[in-house]
């Protein structure tokens, strides 16, 4: 914008806000919507991923560091994400076993587990599948207090909650604010944003940050016992109606403190509060305790991580296996198609694996005809195979990659591991099914099709499919990595399939290609698959063919007329591993450096 002549004009969010947040204080922002509530929670634990952050935060009297930060404070996001695929324990230990300290023992994280669970009263449901929001699993109240769960086993000092009672009736808002109390009582500093809250609700909080439109504090400090402190300060405002007998004091808060109210008494609510005695004494506190205590030192740990890189690579591999395990309808349905695949290509190209040979019959002008033909039949066969399922593969994949990236973007801001780490495990955990995909397809295919039974061949065979397999499996996950939504990702997907469709050196053969496209060709995994499969099937075929514009070998008619070199076998593997390496490092490339949630 700037660049094109139009002035850069920045809109503040927050304005001169301060605070402060002590042990054992239940603490709520309130304000209306657009005060900017979420946004200073959002600055304050680190998760602000855009904008311009100008002033000091400190932690017992030392300047915030955030990736020390991060390990000593948990964040409840209102949106309770979680791997639909594991159980109620199994997402906590997940987060104990990589949030808390490694000298603490496996004995001592399950016993911990167990303490959190009776204190979010989970333990009933210890073995329950958390499923997926409003469809299946754990109810929104259950949901809410598996995510208060995994934030306190990581034994945080400080919490943060994004309005932990939005969309809860009253009985399980109820239910949530108990949890939130007892987390309070354990003598850890817990801060919540709430929108209009119950009566019942409000008065569970010690302490009240009130911020109107504009993102401007217009009181902070205590409640008191129902609420009579902060009723006590507004009333004392010229012009403020008094709150009427039982009406709910957030309710009449906000009401009273409106846009609509300030223009009728002529003051703004802000420089009423930078006036007051109560500012006077935050600002004390902030003084006082901005100064570290005589003899502390700033906290430090000697990892980013609680855990090595192993550790976390092994624990986000055991939980990938359990979500891959439990996801039946991609995995379970993917070995079934494979084999119905198989079988029905195999039907259809029945026995074509034999006509590669010269039939000995009556004319030549047959014999010519057959040839052709059935040599066409086994490179349609072959390309068939690689191209099918491997589409498929890719885009099966991408569903239950996009579901896990919201999951791992909520792990990574709490600092649960390294995302080379996650990426490491979420493509190992790949490698067994698509081995056992690539069995049965093998299997399958090579022998309904007929191909040469030799050792070498089958074993070709079965690792080209394998390298193929894999790296379409790969190329949806860097899909998914790199672009913002499932959606897209399939859209971008769709037209790199038709490219490899129609340059992959079989429906247009390399030699016909035109000159400005040929460099797609030799970039195309899928031409380097069909290299690959063709001369290892074919490279060797020393059966004459004899047509008006050709006479050779099987050999040379794949190397003349498809520009199939038949010692190509070797390269053409190595280049498949390279494609595998290369969309998996570009998937994890995204994974550590691209993030396409905005706060």
């Amino acid at each position: 914008m700037s660049a094109q002549g139009i002035p850069e004009t920045r809109l503040q969010l927050l304005s001169n806000v301060s605070g402060v947040f002590t042990p054992g204080v239940l603490t709520a922002l309130v304000g209306s919507s657009g005060a900017g509530k979420t946004t200073l929670m959002d600055v304050l634990s680190g998760r602000k991923t855009g904008g311009y952050i100008e002033g000091d935060i400190k932690i017992s009297g030392y300047p915030k560091v955030q990736e020390t930060f991060a390990r000593i404070s948990g964040y409840v996001e209102q949106n309770d994400i979680h791997s639909p695929q594991v159980t109620v324990e199994e997402s906590l230990w997940f987060s104990s076993s990589l949030r808390l300290p490694k000298e603490i023992s496996k004995d001592q994280k399950v016993e911990f587990v167990e303490e959190v669970m009776r204190l979010v009263e989970l333990d009933t449901l210890r073995n329950a599948i958390v499923g997926l929001p409003g469809s299946s699993g754990l109810s929104t109240e259950q949901r809410k207090r598996l995510t208060i769960a995994v934030e306190l086993v990581a034994n945080p000092s400080i919490i943060f909650m994004d309005e932990p009672t939005s969309g809860l009736d009253a009985r399980a808002a109820a239910i949530v604010m108990r949890t939130v109390r007892n987390t309070v009582d354990t003598g850890r500093t817990v801060v919540c944003t709430i929108h209009q809250p119950s009566i019942d609700i409000f008065e569970a909080f010690d302490e009240l940050l009130l911020l109107k439109r504009g993102g401007r504090v217009i009181y902070g400090g205590k409640l008191g016992v129902r609420s009579q402190i902060l009723i006590d300060y507004f009333q004392r405002i010229d012009g403020i109606p008094s709150i009427p007998d039982g009406y709910n004091p957030a309710t009449w808060m906000l009401e009273i403190t409106n846009p609509v109210a300030e223009q009728r008494i002529g003051r703004d609510f802000a420089d009423i509060y930078t006036n007051s005695a109560e500012y006077r004494e935050v600002e004390g506190s902030i003084t006082r305790l901005s100064v570290p205590p005589p003899g502390s030192q700033p906290l430090k740990f000697p990892s980013v991580y609680s855990q090595d890189q192993l550790s976390q690579f092994l624990i986000c591999l055991k939980k990938q296996n359990l979500v891959y395990w439990r996801s039946p309808r991609y995995n379970l349905v993917r070995l079934v198609f494979t084999t119905v695949c198989a079988l029905l290509l195999g039907s259809v190209y029945w026995d074509v694996g034999n006509k590669r040979q010269v039939l000995i019959l009556v004319t030549l002008c047959f014999v010519l005809k057959d040839t052709t033909k059935g040599l066409f039949m086994v490179m349609g066969a072959l390309y068939s195979a690689c191209l099918f399922l491997g589409i498929n593969n890719a885009s099966s994949v991408q569903p239950i990659v996009s579901i896990e990236r919201t999951v791992f973007y909520r792990e990574k801001a709490a600092g649960l591991y390294a995302p080379t780490s996650y990426a490491a495990a979420q493509g190992l955990v790949e490698l067994p099914y698509i081995v056992a995909q690539t069995i049965l397809f093998g299997v399958i295919t090579y022998f309904m099709i007929n191909f040469e039974r030799t050792a070498s061949k089958f074993f070709l065979y079965l690792v080209i499919m394998f390298l193929t397999f894999t790296y379409f499996t790969f190329y949806g996950l860097m899909a998914v990595g790199l672009t913002p939504s499932q959606h897209m990702a399939a859209v971008v997907s769709s037209a790199f399939y038709s490219f490899w469709n129609l340059l992959s050196g079989f429906l247009i053969p390399k030699p016909r290609i035109p000159g400005w496209w040929i460099w797609f060709y030799y970039i195309c995994p899928v031409a380097w698959t069909l290299k690959g499969i063709i001369s290892s099937q074919l490279g060797d075929v020393e059966t004459m063919i004899v047509e008006p514009a050709f006479k050779g070998t099987v050999k040379e008619y794949v190397s003349t007329v498809f520009g199939i070199d038949p010692d190509v076998t070797g390269p053409a593997v190595a280049v498949l591993i390279g494609f595998c390496i290369l969309f998996f490092g570009v998937f994890a490339f995204s994974v550590k450096f691209l993030n396409f949630q905005k706060r």
